[in-house]
């Protein structure tokens, strides 16, 4: 009796965290969505991208998904081990259990994705430059898009401030003009002049992308093994208990 009482409590602790964790991701989920200053979501506007990369921007419905089946599993345990159903016990233990594989399988992912993020950004180099060079400063969204970029992440076109060499927004200023961000500096009207520009260098989003990937990669992996592995321990109370309930029945 003792020891089914404190596997009770431990059910409650695993499937708490693990509901917890749920309300977590889900949150990140509809932030990520909401978003919409997200560099991701350059990729949506660049001609010839790798479809599979360019589904990143789609990542907040995984996390939703995700979160939300955490958040299920975790009420289906806890209620599991309150009303002792041995079927709600096996449901949360498959259910678990396919979850697990899936984030095994994610972390592996995400980690070689890592490695592989500079080759691939690399690879869309040539069509960004070039949609900047086509698009920025005629086209509203866009443009839009590169300037919200720009500025919350405080880097300049792709490389550095020579991508905007030919654009529209370059000839309509007459040559001489960058967008604001180009500059470490801008004048009190918010010019970034061409002179102030190639003295400044500020550093181009390809780089703030790959930072941005590298490190939220390893992040998300650590949480999901992290989760994984006490959704282990869910499992093997939630089998023990299983077992202690058909015994005593």
């Amino acid at each position: 009796m003792c020891c089914s009482g404190f596997l009770k409590i431990m059910m409650f602790i695993f499937n708490g965290t693990i509901f917890l964790a749920g309300v977590a991701i889900l949150g990140v989920g509809v932030w990520v969505k909401v978003d919409s200053g997200s560099l991701l979501g350059l990729l949506d506007e660049v001609e010839g991208a790798p479809s599979g990369l360019s589904q990143l921007v789609n990542v907040s419905y995984l996390l939703m998904a995700v979160g939300a089946v955490l958040l299920v599993i975790g009420f289906l345990g806890c209620c599991g081990a309150v009303r002792e159903s041995r079927c709600m016990l096996l449901t949360f233990f498959i259910i678990v259990l396919i979850i697990f594989l899936v984030e095994v399988a994610g972390a592996v992912v995400l980690l070689v994705f890592q490695g592989l993020a500079d080759q691939l950004l690399l690879g869309l180099e040539d069509e960004v430059r070039k949609s900047i060079k086509n698009e920025y400063g005629n086209n509203g969204s866009l443009t839009s898009l590169w300037d919200a970029t720009m500025e919350e992440f405080q880097c300049c076109g792709y490389r550095n401030y020579s991508d905007f060499n030919g654009s529209p927004f370059f000839y309509t200023h007459g040559g001489n003009v960058y967008p604001p961000t180009c500059c470490n500096a801008t004048t009190t009207d918010g010019i970034c002049l061409k002179k102030a520009a190639e003295l400044s260098v500020m550093p181009g989003c390809f780089d703030k992308l790959l930072q941005l990937i590298e490190e939220n990669a390893v992040i998300i992996a650590a949480v999901a093994l992290g989760i994984a592995a006490l959704e282990i321990a869910a499992m093997v109370v939630s089998m023990v208990l299983y077992k202690n309930i058909g015994t005593k029945g």
